[in-house]
């Protein structure tokens, strides 16, 4: 039991002991041990309670982050674990695939000097140990409404909608075109950062919930939105951005130049146990090949790593700016360092080499200009700086753009913005189509799971609104 906070004074910051990276690299299990009790408590009392908490400021979930701190601290760990579940739909997704250093830890006031308080691994300790002691409990309304709800997509902003409108006994039915739940964190995110029990747990505790999954459901083949809406009170689009940004250059179209979300996914199949052709022959297998992934952010790193895994000869980074200019995780970078990822930085592809299968790809050195509008420095080619760096399969992890759902979902009223996310009223989160609303990635582009269980919970509430405020006026109107 902690006598009292403010401990940062005294007890350096300890984070989660790191399996060594020779071990690690040998296999897709998570990297991180988790706290003992008396390390968690300790970690959590060096908060110092501030009377503006910038970790909560800088959370897109506003979590009461020094309260879950200092009843941990306390030993009030079931305690701890309500309140840290009041504003987080998957607090034990978030504490482990989180970029804390670039939100809640990175704004820690006590960073300077002392460390941060290392929030995202106490925060996974305390729902960890909340499943194992059978206090996270189904999704169960107090009563039953008879209000339906139909969501497109079961990834992070469609779950986190899904679980607070059932949580007001709302009916809700989830479509996604995938056979699984979870969305890119099922297969988008490897193993070794988010292991797969973690998300199916708990779609499986929303199952029992009352939530109804369809799955292998497309929008626009198997069902309709002027079906949805036909169906139910309300319809939320929450699909994600599945498009892989791509790069014109020569050579794109050689076999062993893909997608990373091909290369991630067809990786996650086979750690689930399913078939995956293209992967036992080798086509999306890093095994043995001489890998180059194209890419700087959160992505890349997966890929990265997931080469690595796989048994690559080799693991080579291209990023046209420097290593302080990483749009990714610093954290994620110096894993991928440590488990023996080359990193080329300042380089740029300029066509990709090969007859029929890709042999190299031609890079040429960057250099960094004046900043631009955004304030960010430019890059410029250096004349004469072209060299070639042999590659057997090269991952393209430049990004995520939306779909054409317009298109897809044979529904051309879906209006979207130019960037091609859907457009919605700011305020009601409400499409172009009445009673149809939108959030996550699909709305705000490319982004963190976080904002995605932010943009679904906030979808719920406008939601439940809408309806509430429909029947007012059909009530006022009889």
């Amino acid at each position: 039991m902690a006598e009292r906070m403010l401990q940062f004074v005294r007890l350096s910051q300890r984070t989660p002991e790191k399996r060594p990276a020779t071990i690690r690299r040998e296999d897709f299990d998570e990297i991180y041990d988790r706290f003992d009790p008396t390390r968690a408590s300790e970690q959590a009392s060096r908060c110092s309670q501030c009377g503006v908490p910038f970790c909560s400021v800088h959370c897109p979930l506003q979590q009461n982050i020094p309260d879950w701190l200092k009843l941990t601290a306390e030993g009030r760990l079931e305690e701890a674990y309500e309140v840290n579940a009041a504003t987080n739909t998957f607090p034990e997704i978030c504490g482990r695939v989180c970029p804390q250093d670039r939100l809640c830890e990175g704004n820690c006031v006590i960073e300077k000097g002392f460390d941060a308080v290392t929030i995202g691994a106490v925060e996974r300790y305390i729902n960890d140990t909340a499943w194992e002691k059978g206090w996270v409990k189904p999704p169960k309304p107090p009563r039953e409404l008879e209000y339906s709800v139909g969501i497109v997509g079961a990834g992070p902003a469609g779950l986190a909608a899904a679980e607070r409108l059932r949580s007001i006994g709302w009916q809700v039915h989830v479509y996604d075109r995938y056979d699984r739940a979870g969305g890119l964190m099922i297969y988008g995110i490897p193993n070794f950062k988010l292991e797969k029990d973690v998300i199916t747990r708990r779609t499986a505790q929303f199952e029992e919930g009352g939530i109804t999954f369809h799955m292998n459901c497309e929008i626009g083949r198997d069902e309709t939105i002027a079906g949805l809406r036909e169906k139910h009170d309300a319809v939320l689009i929450a699909t994600g951005v599945y498009k892989a940004r791509d790069i014109e250059v020569p050579g794109s179209h050689l076999e062993g130049v893909i997608p990373a979300m091909t290369f991630l996914t067809a990786s996650n199949r086979k750690g689930l146990g399913d078939a995956v052709p293209e992967f036992d022959s080798g086509a999306l297998n890093a095994e043995g090949k001489r890998v180059v992934v194209i890419g700087g952010g959160d992505t890349a790193m997966d890929c990265l790593r997931t080469s690595i895994r796989q048994g690559a000869a080799s693991v080579t980074c291209l990023y046209r700016r420097d290593k302080a200019n990483m749009p990714g995780s610093m954290r994620e970078v110096h894993n991928a360092e440590e488990e023996g990822v080359r990193f080329a930085w300042l380089t740029a592809p300029e066509a990709f080499e090969g007859e029929g299968n890709v042999t190299g790809v031609r890079v040429t050195k960057m250099h960094l200009g004046l900043p631009d509008a955004t304030g960010r420095q430019q890059v410029e080619p250096i004349p004469g700086s072209s060299f070639v760096e042999g590659a057997d399969l090269v991952i393209k992890a430049l990004g995520f753009d939306p779909e054409d759902l317009p298109a897809m979902f044979g529904e051309p009223a879906l209006k979207v913005s130019r960037w091609g996310t859907l457009a919605v009223d700011r305020k009601t989160m409400q499409t172009s189509l009445p009673g149809v609303f939108a959030a996550g990635d699909i709305v705000r582009g490319a982004s963190l799971v976080v904002w995605a269980i932010r943009d679904g919970r906030d979808a719920a509430e406008r939601i439940a609104e809408y309806v509430k405020a429909r029947d007012s006026v059909a009530h006022a109107a009889e």
